[in-house]
C-alpha cells in the first residue's frame, strides 16, 4: 500500500470515530439532555468528515457534508432551533452520511441518488425555510415622513441603512494574523507549513517567523513547539473564512486575528455617524474627532474608529482558552493506531510463554529441586513476570463493547419506522471492556435480538395503549461483568412470550410431539429451534425461519450461551453470556477417570469431601448432595464425559461446588484436584468438533491436551433432566 492509501485508509478509521461521536451527539440532542458543546461537537464531526472527503476527492460525500454542516451552523448559531423534528431530519442524515463513507470506501454500493437528493432538499428546506436570517437581512424602514407635511424645499426622503454607513469599505482589507501552534497540534499530525499554504489562498500573504522562544540546543525538547508566525494578509475575504482556515487546529494552537486600520488615503473629513444624527435631531453638531494615527509596532493593532470610546475588543477565544504550555510540560494521552495482526501475534507468543513457563515449573517439580532453591525461586518470578505480561497484553486486546452498541440507534430507527412502532432504545454499560475478537462477533447475535424484540416483543401503539401503557415501547440493552464473564442484556417492556401459540406453531411444524411436557422455560426455548417463527407473513424483518437459532448457534461459537426470562404482558429479556477473553483462562486442574480437565475458577463455589450420608439418589439414579442445607445435583465429571460407565463412590473423590450463569448449582465430582493454573484456550470446535460438556482445550506442562469443562452446558443439562415428571420423585 502506497503512502496516499495509507493516509486514505486512516481517513476512513478517523470517519469511524467521528461517525460515533456523531451519533452520540444527535441521541443525546433527542433525550433533551443537549447544550450548545453537544451541538458545536456534532458540528465539528460533520466538518472533520467534509475536510477529509474533500483532499481526497470524494466530491458526493463532499457535497452531502456540505447540506449537513450548513444546517448544523444554523443550529449552532442560534439563527434555528433545535426541535424534535429538526433532530429527527439529523439523525436521518447522520445515517444518510454513514452510507456515504461505505459506498466511499468500497465496502457497500454508491448511495440511492433519490435517496440522498431528497434529504438535501430536507436539509435545505430546513437550513433557509424557516431561519429567521433572511429577514434579518432586510433593512428596518425608517420612519417616513408624514404626508400632511412636506419638504418645503421638495426633497424627497430617502432611506439609509447605519450599518451599512458603519461598514468597511468595499475591496481588499489587511488583516493581522500571530499564529502560535501547541504541542497538542503536532501531537495530532497537524502541520504548520499546511494551514500557511491554505491561508495563502485567501489573498497577498507575507509571513514573518518569530523564533524568539526557540532554546538553546541543549535545552530544547523535540516534542514541544517553541515557533510563532507573524502574518499579513490582504484578502476580500471577511473574518470568518480566515478563522476557517484554522478550524481544524483552533483548539490546538494560540491565534489572534485583527484588521488593520485602512490607510489615509486622502485630506477629505471622515464622515462622522454621531454628528449627522445630531444634525438630523436638530441639535447640534458635535465636534469633528480627528483621525486616529496608527502606531507602528511589530503587529499592527485593530482598527480604531473616530467616535465615542468603545470597549476594547475581546481577545480571540481560542487564545484566551489555551494557555501556552509550560517548557517540558507532558503532552495530553495520546493514543496510536496499530494492526491487529500485530497484536494478535504478540497474543500468541505470549501464549506460548505461558505454556513454556508451565513446562519449565513441571520439569523442575519433578526432579525434587527444594521450593527454596535458587532455580524454584527463579520460576516463581518468572511465573509472576509472565503473568503480568500476559495481563498487559490482553488489557491492549480488551475494547469497550460501545463500538458495537453505538451502531444499534440506526438498526432501531429502521425497523421501528417499517413495523410503524414508536420505540426507545436505552443502552447502558458502554464502557464495559471485553476482549476485540468476542466483540467482532457481538453485533450479528445482538442485531438479531433487537430485531426480534422490536418486531415479535413490542405491541403496536394502539395495542400498548389499551393495555394501559405508553404508545412508546422501550427496548434496553445493557452490557456489565459478572463471575468473570460478559454479560449483554436485550430486554423489551412488551407482551411477553405468548407460550400457547409458541407451542402451537413448535407442534405444526413437527419440531415436538404432541404429548410432551414441556416446562415454561423450555416452551420458551422452542423459539431457538431451527425454521421456527412466529412471523405471520414474510417481511423484510423476519418470517423466513432464521433469526433465534442463528443467535444461539453464534453465541455457543464464542463459548457463551442464551437464556430468556418473559412475564406475559410485562415482556422479555434475552441474555448473553460469553467469556471476556478467547485467549486465556484461570482455571483448577483436576483428575477424572485417569484424565485431566480444567474447570473455570471463576465458576467454582467452593470444594469439598462428600460424606455418605450426605449423598442421596433420586429414583435410585439422579445423586444430590447436601450442600448448606439444600440438595443439588451431583455429577460424575468422568461419567458425564464418557470416560468411565458408572460413577465411583462420592466419599473416595472431590465434589467442587460450580455455578452456572443463570445461578443455578451443582457439584461436580471428580477424582483429585491438582491445582490451580492460567491456561491458554485452544478452541476445540476449530480442530475437531463441538462436544457436549466441552468448552474448549489446552495444552498442559507435559505437553498433553486438557479440556475445558463448559459449566453452564453442565448445569443445564442436569436442570433439564431434573425437570422431567419422571424424574420428580421424593428423596
Amino acid at each position: 500500500m502506497d503512502t496516499f492509501e495509507e493516509i486514505k485508509a486512516t481517513f476512513f478509521q478517523e470517519c469511524e470515530e467521528l461517525l460515533a461521536d456523531l451519533e452520540a451527539g444527535l441521541l443525546t440532542l433527542q433525550s433533551g439532555a443537549g447544550d450548545a458543546e453537544t451541538i458545536n461537537a456534532v458540528f465539528r464531526a460533520v466538518h472533520s468528515v467534509k475536510g477529509g472527503a474533500g483532499a481526497f476527492g470524494l466530491d458526493d460525500l463532499v457535497r452531502f457534508a456540505h447540506v449537513f454542516e450548513t444546517l448544523l451552523d444554523e443550529l449552532r448559531s442560534g439563527r434555528r432551533a433545535c426541535d424534535e423534528g429538526v433532530v429527527a431530519t439529523l439523525l436521518r442524515a447522520s445515517d444518510v452520511l454513514a452510507d456515504h463513507i461505505q459506498a466511499a470506501r468500497g465496502l457497500a454500493p454508491a448511495v440511492d441518488p433519490a435517496r440522498s437528493a431528497g434529504l438535501v432538499a430536507e436539509l435545505e428546506t430546513l437550513t433557509h425555510g424557516a431561519a429567521p436570517a433572511a429577514a434579518a437581512a432586510e433593512p428596518v424602514p425608517a420612519p417616513e415622513a408624514p404626508a400632511e407635511e412636506p419638504d418645503p424645499l421638495g426633497f424627497q426622503p430617502v432611506r439609509f441603512d447605519l450599518d451599512a454607513l458603519d461598514a468597511a469599505p468595499a475591496g481588499p482589507a489587511r488583516w493581522s494574523i500571530v499564529f502560535r501552534p501547541l504541542t497538542a497540534m503536532y501531537a495530532k499530525a497537524n502541520e504548520a507549513a499546511l494551514v500557511l499554504r491554505e491561508l495563502a489562498r485567501l489573498g497577498e500573504m507575507q509571513v514573518e517567523l518569530d523564533a524568539g522562544e526557540l532554546p538553546d540546543l541543549d535545552a530544547l525538547v523535540p516534542e514541544e513547539a517553541y515557533l510563532t508566525w507573524r502574518i499579513g494578509l490582504t484578502t476580500e475575504a471577511d473574518e470568518a473564512a480566515i478563522r476557517e482556515v484554522f478550524e481544524f487546529v483552533e483548539d490546538d494552537c494560540r491565534l489572534e486575528i485583527s484588521r488593520e486600520a485602512a490607510p489615509e488615503a486622502s485630506d477629505e473629513p471622515e464622515l462622522d455617524i454621531a454628528a449627522l444624527l445630531a444634525i438630523a435631531q436638530g441639535a447640534p453638531a458635535p465636534q469633528m474627532a480627528e483621525p486616529a494615527a496608527v502606531a507602528a509596532a511589530p503587529v499592527p493593532q485593530p482598527e480604531t474608529r473616530p467616535v465615542a470610546p468603545a470597549p476594547a475588543p475581546a481577545p480571540a477565544p481560542v487564545a484566551a482558552a489555551t494557555p501556552a504550555p509550560a517548557a517540558g510540560q507532558t503532552p495530553a494521552q495520546s493514543t496510536i493506531r496499530v494492526d491487529l495482526e500485530r497484536v494478535d501475534r504478540l497474543i500468541n507468543v505470549v501464549g506460548e510463554l505461558v505454556i513454556q513457563q508451565a513446562m519449565l515449573s513441571q520439569r523442575v517439580q519433578e526432579s525434587g529441586l527444594a521450593r527454596s532453591s535458587h532455580v524454584a525461586l527463579g520460576l516463581e518470578d518468572l511465573e509472576l513476570l509472565t503473568r503480568e505480561i500476559q495481563d498487559s497484553v490482553m488489557a491492549i486486546r480488551a475494547q469497550p463493547v460501545k463500538s458495537v452498541f453505538q451502531r444499534m440507534p440506526r438498526l432501531v430507527r429502521e425497523v421501528a419506522e417499517m413495523t410503524g412502532k414508536k420505540v426507545r432504545l436505552i443502552t447502558e454499560g458502554e464502557a464495559t471492556e471485553v476482549d476485540k475478537t468476542v466483540i467482532e462477533r457481538l453485533a450479528e447475535p445482538i442485531t438479531h435480538m433487537l430485531r426480534n424484540a422490536i418486531d415479535h416483543g413490542l405491541e403496536s401503539p394502539e395495542a400498548r395503549l389499551a393495555a394501559g401503557k405508553p404508545a412508546e415501547g422501550t427496548v434496553r440493552l445493557i452490557a456489565l461483568h459478572r463471575s468473570g464473564r460478559i454479560v449483554i442484556e436485550v430486554a423489551d417492556d412488551g407482551a411477553g412470550i405468548n407460550r400457547e401459540r409458541v407451542r402451537g406453531i413448535a407442534l405444526s411444524k413437527g419440531l415436538i410431539d404432541a404429548d410432551a411436557q414441556l416446562t415454561d422455560e423450555e416452551v420458551d426455548n422452542l423459539i431457538f429451534l431451527p425454521g421456527f417463527s412466529t412471523a405471520d407473513s414474510v417481511s423484510d424483518i423476519s418470517g423466513r425461519g432464521v433469526g433465534m437459532d442463528v443467535v444461539r448457534r453464534s453465541i455457543q461459537a464464542l463459548g457463551g450461551r442464551i437464556s430468556i426470562s418473559s412475564r406475559p404482558g410485562h415482556g422479555s429479556t434475552f441474555t448473553l453470556s460469553l467469556p471476556l477473553t478467547l485467549a486465556v483462562l484461570d482455571g483448577m486442574v483436576v483428575a477424572a477417570a485417569d484424565q485431566t480437565l480444567i474447570a473455570p475458577l471463576s465458576a467454582i463455589v467452593e470444594s469439598l469431601t462428600p460424606r455418605t450420608e450426605d449423598v442421596h439418589h433420586i429414583g435410585g439414579r439422579d445423586a444430590v448432595i447436601r450442600f448448606r442445607e439444600r440438595f443439588v445435583p451431583l455429577i460424575d465429571v468422568g461419567v458425564a464425559l464418557g470416560f468411565r460407565d458408572r460413577q465411583v463412590e462420592p466419599s473416595a473423590g472431590v465434589a467442587m461446588i460450580v455455578e452456572g450463569e443463570g445461578g443455578a448449582q451443582v457439584a461436580l465430582l471428580v477424582d483429585a484436584i491438582q491445582g490451580q493454573r492460567q491456561v491458554v484456550i485452544k478452541s476445540l470446535e476449530t480442530n475437531y468438533q463441538q462436544v457436549d460438556g466441552v468448552a474448549a482445550a489446552t495444552i498442559l506442562g507435559d505437553g498433553r491436551v486438557a479440556l475445558i469443562l463448559d459449566i453452564d452446558a453442565l448445569v443445564s443439562s442436569t436442570r433439564r433432566r431434573a425437570s422431567r415428571p419422571e424424574h420428580r420423585m421424593a428423596v
